[in-house]
């Protein structure tokens, strides 16, 4: 797994509870899974279509910084899967992790096409 992102937990990442708000936390791993496809597909026309279970197994404070980390599992013929995790670069703990994000190539219609990666 690449862990290419990174980001410093600051006051507005907070929920009311004084932790990472989940809610960023998956805006996060949005964004990095669709730029980890967009240079994997080299385009941007791409679009994010399924997401598994979200499973938050720890917290982020103020000031921590998180790492997104992002693989490649299964290559379609319009989409890609890969599985993504958040880890608290501070404690070493794992704080989100998506084992199934399924990211389909799209034409200038936004209709899916086939992408040119082999499979694995």
């Amino acid at each position: 797994m690449e862990y290419l992102s990174r980001r410093m937990v600051m006051y507005p990442h907070l929920n009311a509870a004084g932790i990472l708000f989940g809610g960023m936390a998956l805006a996060w791993l949005d964004e990095d899974a669709i730029i980890f496809a967009s240079d994997l597909l080299n385009t941007n026309k791409i679009a994010l279509v399924k997401m598994s279970e979200v499973v938050f197994k720890s917290v982020a404070n103020i000031g921590d910084i998180v790492i997104t980390g992002t693989e490649l599992v299964r290559v379609g013929r319009t989409s890609i899967t890969v599985r993504s995790v958040i880890r608290n670069k501070t404690t070493n703990k794992v704080i989100l992790q998506v084992d199934e994000i399924v990211i389909v190539s799209l034409d200038y219609n936004k209709k899916p096409i086939p992408h040119n990666l082999e499979k694995i």
